[in-house]
């Protein structure tokens, strides 16, 4: 039998280990504490990235419970050989201080894309296929012109010969120097290259002197921004450097019409000359002008000609004096003249003769008070009908008090001439 002074020393051990594993388990939880956060990340750098915000970064990198300690993120965020995000190879996380990490990220090659079925299909200077995706990336360039029959992913796209590659290539490493890159790259079907930038198109000619022309270009480019045409750089070479602009014809209009000076410089709002003295021609006519020159009314409901008639010589009703509301009100539509060139508002034609249509934008009042429907132009009552016929002509029956009206006669017929 075991003593009382055994089992007090046995209580006494069992309070000292109890003592002992809190005091450890404070001392871990202190030393946690500390750790999480003396090595708080406070602060994100985001290298590398061209094809997203460093936001978008951030958010697909840092993920899970250790992403915001910089030792630990390094080890648990870090991706490798990723295959759910466009155009990315790698994202690595280091350390920079206790409080700041950086994301490094490794963004696949591209110099250029091309169109393949409903995708665009990327590829490296090798003519790899590195990504495929239905949204373009503006940053990298597009080309037109090049066709492939298949794709086959992290494969060499086939390419017809070497040349068009090489061509790519050279141009998406000038692109990447300058800093212009065009809308898109074309090649015509005898490989000449054609360089988009919104109103001006940029011909380079054979696969020849890229670099000089380019620089060429671009230099030119910002001289003649705001202008539309062809900037011609085929016949450039490392002796001859003949560069032409072709400006594209614009249509004079009475918008852009900067015309108005008479020949001694003197502002006359119809001179036939621009404000530096060139000689521009007379202002264009408006569609207004057009409409109220070749107006058919000016007549009265009696044919009597006043000026200022809605009816035309012939009783048609074709409203009053058009004007500029009456233009504005057609929208798009060019119509309102008849194929003989009068305007009425309700003519299918434009005033060159062509024929343009009914106005979809006319309301039904305006289609009845115009006659629209009738070939005549003149609006039809089917009133008429009811007030001179009975209800029965239709079945050849006569009905004498319906259908006689002595006030139809006109005073030039008899009763023999009238039956």
């Amino acid at each position: 039998m075991r003593s009382p002074i055994f089992h007090r020393e046995i209580k006494i051990n069992k309070k000292i280990v109890l003592w002992t594993a809190l005091g450890i388990l404070a001392v871990l939880l202190i030393i946690g504490i500390f750790f999480l956060s003396y090595f708080r990340v406070e602060h994100v750098e985001v290298r590398g990235n061209t094809h997203y915000t460093d936001e978008e970064i951030k958010e697909m990198t840092l993920t899970g419970l250790f992403r915001d300690n910089s030792l630990l993120a390094p080890l648990t965020c870090s991706r490798s050989d990723i295959r759910d995000v466009f155009f990315v190879d790698s994202i690595t996380v280091t350390q920079l201080t206790r409080d700041t990490i950086a994301i490094n990220v490794m963004e696949k090659k591209s110099v250029g894309c091309i169109r393949y079925l409903d995708s665009y299909i990327y590829f490296d200077r090798n003519g790899v296929f590195v990504e495929g995706s239905t949204q373009r990336d503006e940053k990298i360039p597009f080309f037109k012109g090049i066709e492939v029959k298949k794709v086959i992913e992290d494969e060499k796209l086939p390419f017809k010969g070497t040349e068009l590659l090489s061509t790519a290539v050279t141009l998406s490493t000038i692109f990447q120097k300058n800093q212009e890159l065009p809308e898109y790259v074309d090649f015509d079907e005898t490989s000449q290259i054609i360089l988009y930038y919104e109103d001006i198109v940029v011909r380079l000619g054979e696969n020849r002197y890229l670099e000089d022309k380019m620089a060429r270009a671009i230099a030119i480019l910002d001289q003649i921004k705001g202008q539309k045409g062809i900037l011609h750089l085929e016949s450039v070479t490392d002796t001859v450097k003949t560069i032409t602009f072709e400006p594209e014809e614009r249509e004079i209009t009475a918008e852009n019409w900067n015309g108005g000076y008479d020949e001694y410089g003197d502002y006359t709002g119809y001179g036939e000359y621009d404000e530096d003295g060139n000689y521009v021609g007379p202002k264009p006519m408006t569609e207004l002008d057009y409409a109220q020159i070749a107006w058919a009314g000016g007549y009265d409901g009696e044919g009597d000609y006043t000026g200022a008639g809605e009816y035309d010589q012939y009783g048609n009703y074709v409203g009053y004096f058009p004007t500029q509301e009456d233009i504005d009100a057609h929208g798009d539509w060019l119509g309102g003249y008849t194929e003989e060139g009068a305007y009425t508002g309700t003519g299918e034609f434009d005033h060159s003769g062509n024929y343009v249509g009914p106005n979809p934008n006319a309301d039904e009042s305006t289609a009845d008070a115009s006659g629209e429907g009738d070939s005549s132009g003149s609006s039809y009552d089917e009133s008429y009908d009811e007030e001179y016929y009975g209800e029965d002509y239709d079945d050849g029956s006569y009905d004498e008090e319906e259908y006689y009206d002595e006030s139809y006669y006109d005073e030039s017929y008899g009763e023999e001439d009238y039956y």
